[in-house]
């Protein structure tokens, strides 16, 4: 599970290195190899856990779309948030999260939920919870995770530049709080859920705000297609 096994891009292994040799890591490794132990099955598998950093390069950071925590049905999680694989349902968040993208820049809605393509062309899409039991939403929540990744935050805030976060939902927001927003840029909007996306997350515009943005610098525009 969490340790030198695992594969991590070097852009990010770098500057994570000391994170892997701290307490709160080793614990979380024995949390994760007690879960495997007992017979609980933990999504998404071992080789995808940090699948968002390796499709994501540190240096080629410029979205970040954060979530909370992995899908925990069989076969959806492959550690991209908000993405399924392809052949899986589309979750209802990522489709309205494709309603608002078709009503804001033409987006064309494809037949699968694969975010992939997404975090291929710099898009970050990164959980703040890594790993959960299979059929128990939060269940790997306070276990080190979201230290870890409040520390892959701080990097991307101190070492890049003219970054956008999309901070959907209070959750999001609360870990994007320390986002220095005069180097960065923070869009927030309530949650895509079907239970919130009416009360502003549909209708916010993020994603050509995002594309506004970038260009106002000179810098390319996010293609959000999905084929």
């Amino acid at each position: 599970m969490v340790d030198r096994q695992i594969k991590l891009h070097s852009s990010w292994l770098g500057k994570l290195q000391s994170e892997f040799e701290q307490a709160y890591m080793q614990k979380l490794s024995v949390f994760l190899r007690n879960e495997k132990a007992s017979g609980q099955i933990v999504y998404p598998r071992g080789e995808d856990i940090f699948n968002a950093l390796n499709s994501t390069p540190l240096e080629q950071v410029r979205v970040v779309i954060l979530g909370q925590d992995p899908y925990h049905g069989p076969g959806q999680a492959h550690g991209l948030s908000f993405s399924v694989p392809i052949g899986e349902r589309v979750p209802p968040s990522l489709k309205n999260i494709y309603k608002e993208l078709h009503a804001d820049v033409g987006f064309e809605v494809p037949s699968h939920g694969n975010l992939q393509a997404w975090a291929e062309r710099g898009i970050l899409l990164l959980n703040s919870v890594l790993t959960v039991r299979q059929s128990s939403a939060g269940s790997h929540q306070g276990q080190g995770w979201e230290k870890f990744t409040d520390k892959i935050i701080d990097l991307i805030n101190s070492n890049a530049d003219n970054v956008v976060f999309l901070l959907w939902g209070s959750y999001a927001q609360k870990k994007g709080q320390a986002i220095d927003r005069s180097r960065h840029l923070v869009l927030q909007a309530p949650h895509p859920s079907p239970l919130s996306a009416h009360r502003g997350f549909l209708g916010c515009r993020h994603f050509s705000q995002t594309n506004d943005y970038l260009a106002s610098l000179d810098l390319t525009p996010i293609d959000w297609q999905l084929y």
